[in-house]
């Protein structure tokens, strides 16, 4: 299936952050004139006891399920003419079952955390796990995202030099260029190790040196993608800092955080690194993790 055709994939499970995802999922579909697809993960769960009252059939909870997302897809098309909408109800383990999805999407869209969510956990295991294995990227939508109507748009990305970073950067001027809006380009980095001449204690390292480093890898990395969109606009941060809190820092209120799934200085055995790991737990913006 070419990119062209593939369809934007939302789960939805009717939460408040399954239905931030959706309405996200949706004005990105209308935006790109993409086919939309809703799809519900349709679990079993054993228990070892049966309940009192009436047992509902498996097969009639389904039909109520499916009748329940074709009103969903009826009321969407309705709202909005153009669109074209389909809707899946996927049977299995939520995270395998969208994971296995996403293999035709150009990408797939979650809350952040589902009904099966443990309550003190801000971003769910099924997010998580889609954001590590998924096949296409993956946006993360949080319920209370916080945007400025005041603010000029922004797309935060994290540039690293990484494989992955280019990819990232890619997918943000992408999503600038579709929403009308500036590409924050983001490179932090750690202070070195410290290194010591004799007893003296001096940290020998050159911030101004560094700073150039950074410049030149920024720019390496963004020419290609400011040549393909000429008409973006584009800001550069270079910042001394945890490079998780730092993008934190800069994605408040932006429309989008991009991250690469695993940048450099990650373990090689990871396909999540901590870095979007912590901004997908933080975040007040939708993030999305690229592959």
């Amino acid at each position: 299936m070419s990119s062209q055709t593939a369809p934007i994939v939302v789960g939805y499970d009717g939460s408040p952050a399954g239905t931030a995802a959706l309405d996200w999922a949706t004005a990105e579909a209308v935006r790109e004139n993409a086919p939309l697809r809703i799809a519900e993960v349709f679990e079993i769960v054993v228990i070892d006891r049966p309940s009192p009252g009436k047992v509902v059939p498996l097969a009639a909870l389904r039909t109520v399920r499916e009748r329940g997302l074709e009103a969903l897809a009826a009321a969407l098309q309705l709202k909005y003419p153009g669109l074209h909408v389909d809707t899946v109800l996927l049977e299995g383990a939520a995270a395998s079952s969208l994971i296995d999805e996403s293999a035709n999407a150009r990408m797939l869209v979650l809350g952040t955390r589902g009904m099966g969510g443990f309550t003190g956990m801000i971003v769910g295991s099924v997010a998580v796990q889609a954001g590590a294995h998924a096949h296409c990227p993956v946006v993360v939508v949080p319920p209370d995202t916080i945007r400025s109507l005041h603010q000029p748009r922004r797309v935060v990305v994290g540039v690293d030099g990484s494989k992955l970073s280019a990819k990232a950067i890619d997918f943000a001027f992408g999503q600038a260029e579709t929403i009308g809006a500036r590409v924050v380009a983001v490179h932090a980095w750690n202070s070195p190790f410290s290194t010591y001449q004799g007893t003296a204690g001096d940290v020998l390292f050159n911030y101004a040196q560094l700073e150039k480093v950074a410049e030149v890898l920024v720019a390496e990395s963004l020419a290609g993608p400011r040549q393909d969109h000429p008409d973006t606009e584009v800001d550069v941060e270079l910042v001394l800092g945890q490079p998780a809190r730092v993008l934190l820092h800069a994605a408040e209120a932006a429309d989008l955080l991009v991250v690469g799934s695993r940048g450099h200085g990650g373990f090689t055995g990871l396909l999540l690194g901590s870095t979007s790991q912590q901004v997908l737990h933080h975040a007040h913006c939708p993030v999305a993790i690229v592959r």
